[in-house]
């Protein structure tokens, strides 16, 4: 036998998590943002369903963070700011690698602005950069100080306060109006005056990828409905008609999930498929989301991050 031949039997004999081991270990902790309504875990039921496991389980050091379920992107990014730093407290990381879900990405773009020292990337998926028309039309219907807009606040403060409380939730503000305009396209535009690392200048165009020593990176899906046994599929089917046929994942256009490098803007996912909700009901025949985290993790190791 060929000393080829013989390594070839050898790694043909090798486990395949041996394969695996390190394919995931960046070299800073990978730290993951809910977004709106976005809880760390309910019960069994994790936010980022599978996702932290699989990374850890080939080498990364995750921490799943929690913010307000509903609050203004200032806030919430004060709040994970704070987190960060007992991250790198506990870890001895002199950064870590931001990755956030729909509002999660403007959240992770604070921080990654006002202490660029402590972020190596900024990673945003399905992230609301340029405003979400959802928002647009919540706002529109129901204007600030009207009675709508009195029961619509309620009741979405409610279901934040509950969900907070569910994931065990240390009594963090919600301020689900506050949530709205930040999200809303009036909203993005000033956030994005303030803080314009990786955001596109164009319409629908990359962002740049590195800005004061951050790497940033997005990615997202385009496609509402994509699973008939997921209950939350209608929901998103219905979101999606204020896009007006504008490519979408069900609550933000592709367009506006564009920051830094633009991964793909395109997957058959909608906007829970991208964390792999609702538990793991997703596109059977789109690349499975967990393999697209473990993906990227890997990128990133590759770039020494």
């Amino acid at each position: 036998m060929t000393w080829l031949g013989a390594c070839l039997l050898a790694l043909s004999l090798s486990p395949a998590s041996a394969l695996a081991a390190g394919y995931t270990q960046t070299k800073y902790p990978i730290v993951l943002v809910h977004g709106l309504f976005g809880f760390d875990n309910i019960g069994p039921v994790e936010y980022w369903y599978g996702i932290p496991s699989a990374l850890r389980a080939d080498g990364a050091r995750v921490y799943v963070t929690q913010v307000s379920a509903a609050n203004s992107t200032e806030v919430r990014g004060e709040q994970l700011l704070t987190q960060v730093k007992q991250i790198l407290a506990a870890t001895g990381a002199a950064k870590v690698n931001l990755i956030g879900h729909s509002h999660g990405g403007p959240t992770i773009r604070y921080v990654a602005s006002v202490r660029p020292d402590l972020v190596a990337s900024a990673t945003s998926v399905g992230g609301v950069h340029k405003g979400s028309s959802v928002a647009d039309v919540l706002l529109g219907v129901a204007p600030p100080g009207s009675i709508s807009n009195t029961i619509i606040v309620s009741v979405t403060n409610g279901l934040a306060s509950v969900i907070n409380f569910l994931s065990g939730g240390s009594g963090m503000t919600q301020n689900a109006l506050a949530a709205a305009k930040s999200l809303s396209t009036a909203g993005s535009l000033k956030f994005n005056q303030a803080h314009p690392g990786g955001v596109p200048t164009t319409a629908c165009g990359e962002g740049a990828y590195t800005s004061r020593g951050v790497s940033y990176f997005s990615w997202s899906g385009a496609r509402s409905y994509t699973n008939v046994f997921d209950p939350l599929d209608p929901a998103l089917a219905l979101t999606s008609l204020a896009f007006g046929g504008a490519k979408n994942d069900g609550l933000v256009a592709s367009c506006s999930t564009h920051l830094g490098r633009v991964i793909r803007d395109d997957y058959a996912m909608n906007h829970m498929d991208e964390v792999n909700q609702t538990v793991g009901l997703i596109n059977l025949f789109e690349t499975n989301p967990v393999t697209i985290y473990r993906q990227h993790a890997n990128r990133l190791r590759n770039l020494g991050l």
